[in-house]
């Protein structure tokens, strides 16, 4: 069969081709932690630092205009009740937020700059968030949790998936 200039075989060019979309998806998965990371800190600094009407009315803000054309839109409900569930319980859910968001965005951090460490930590705080998450659908259904519990798995196995390549790309080095 063909082979590539450098002399690669056609099975060695798909691993390769698979490789780079691999790595593409672990890039996006990652980006997403980081903007998830980055909103969870902020809006656990906007609860302590904003009192509660204030948080209500740049939330409505925000989502006005959805509202106004469904009414029953699931992402800007979603966002009012979980809203109004944080601030019940704001002093908990600002701590939660902040130390939420400052882990992910540490990990990604280190994931994003090839930092083999972050590897083993952001695979086992990822599976400790799933499994809380889960431990939440247990008690209380929410499609969204569902959604965001399944796609945490594939981060999850996108980073175990780079990991192992980074470690094999490593030892071909030394």
């Amino acid at each position: 069969m063909g082979a590539d200039a450098l002399g690669r075989g056609e099975g060695e060019l798909l691993n390769l081709m698979m490789r780079r979309i691999l790595h593409r998806f672990f890039e996006l998965g990652i980006l997403i932690k980081g903007v998830d990371g980055g909103l969870e800190l902020v809006g656990g600094l906007l609860l302590v630092f904003l009192p509660p009407a204030a948080i209500n009315r740049v939330v409505f803000f925000f989502v006005e205009g959805e509202l106004k054309e469904d009414p029953t839109d699931l992402v800007a409900n979603l966002l009012l009740h979980t809203t109004r569930s944080a601030i019940e319980v704001r002093v908990s859910a600002s701590a939660f937020l902040i130390v939420h968001g400052i882990v992910k965005l540490a990990l990604v951090g280190g994931l994003a700059t090839n930092r083999l460490w972050s590897y083993p930590a952001a695979i086992l705080v990822f599976a400790g968030f799933t499994i809380y998450q889960l431990y939440q659908l247990s008690q209380q259904y929410s499609l969204f949790l569902e959604v965001v519990t399944v796609l945490d798995v594939i981060v999850i196995l996108l980073v175990i998936a780079e990991y192992t390549y980074m470690r094999i790309a490593r030892t071909h080095e030394i």
